[in-house]
């Protein structure tokens, strides 16, 4: 695991966005897109980068992490909507080549196998885009998510939920508790896993990922286990570690 500390949020979303942009560039290629509020300084940069430096999309195929189940692909806070408004509609990235998983299924269990059979016959995942919650999640892989797990429905944790009832007017009871997530042995699948943390309320996270045990009772450890991650940190969320990492 390669972990870069960076002074502030706004330098680790342009550490993030360089390394996007040497798998972009080359294409074409397939890259998996998280949501949440981390990502977004990056995909801004992107965006820049897009309009300001011709960096195209066009060659470009997207997969989501996860989405919530029971939200319509048009509803304001599904991930399919929610990728398209913060990143994809502002690029060149056909949009029919931007998938996610069916959170409107009646199946679920069937949707999971789907859409894992679809990043299969995709080629898979050449950069996986992640961020962590504050309970050590990745994707909707919460604690105690064995580590080979594929592609499945699972419901969230309540720390999850709370912490993502900001996006939800602040209630708790609007955030809807049953998802699709890409499993943390379909994510181990990528070629490469670049994981962007900033802030304190992700240090004790980020410590038990990097300086813990390979365990399920923090998902992202997971990423001790593949053989190109990369950890791009700000001071604030690498604040608990102890061991000597690379600066920028």
């Amino acid at each position: 695991m390669d972990v870069v500390i960076t002074p502030d949020p706004a330098r680790a979303a342009v550490a993030a966005a360089d390394i996007v942009e040497e798998h972009v560039r080359p294409g074409p290629m397939t890259l998996g897109l998280a949501t949440g509020s981390t990502p977004v300084a990056t995909y801004r940069e992107l965006i820049r980068r897009h309009r300001e430096a011709a960096l195209s999309f066009a060659r470009v195929r997207a997969f989501l992490l996860d989405e919530y189940l029971g939200l319509t692909p048009d509803d304001e806070e599904s991930y399919h909507r929610t990728i398209r408004r913060e990143f994809t509609e502002s690029i060149d990235i056909p949009d029919d080549e931007v998938f996610g998983p069916d959170g409107t299924s009646s199946d679920p269990d069937r949707a999971a196998r789907l859409y894992d059979e679809a990043i299969r016959s995709a080629g898979g995942v050449d950069l996986q885009l992640l961020g962590i919650g504050s309970n050590g999640h990745i994707g909707f892989n919460e604690p105690g998510t064995p580590l080979d797990r594929r592609t499945h429905s699972a419901t969230l944790h309540h720390q999850t939920v709370s912490d993502n009832a900001r996006f939800f007017g602040g209630s708790t009871s609007a955030v809807p508790v049953h998802v699709l997530t890409q499993g943390l042995g379909t994510i181990r699948d990528a070629r490469a896993l670049l994981l962007i943390a900033t802030g304190e309320a992700k240090a004790e996270a980020v410590a038990a990922m990097i300086e813990g045990p390979a365990d399920p009772s923090c998902p992202a450890s997971v990423l001790q286990l593949h053989s190109h991650a990369t950890v791009i940190l700000d001071e604030a969320a690498a604040s608990r570690l102890h061991g000597r990492l690379r600066s920028e």
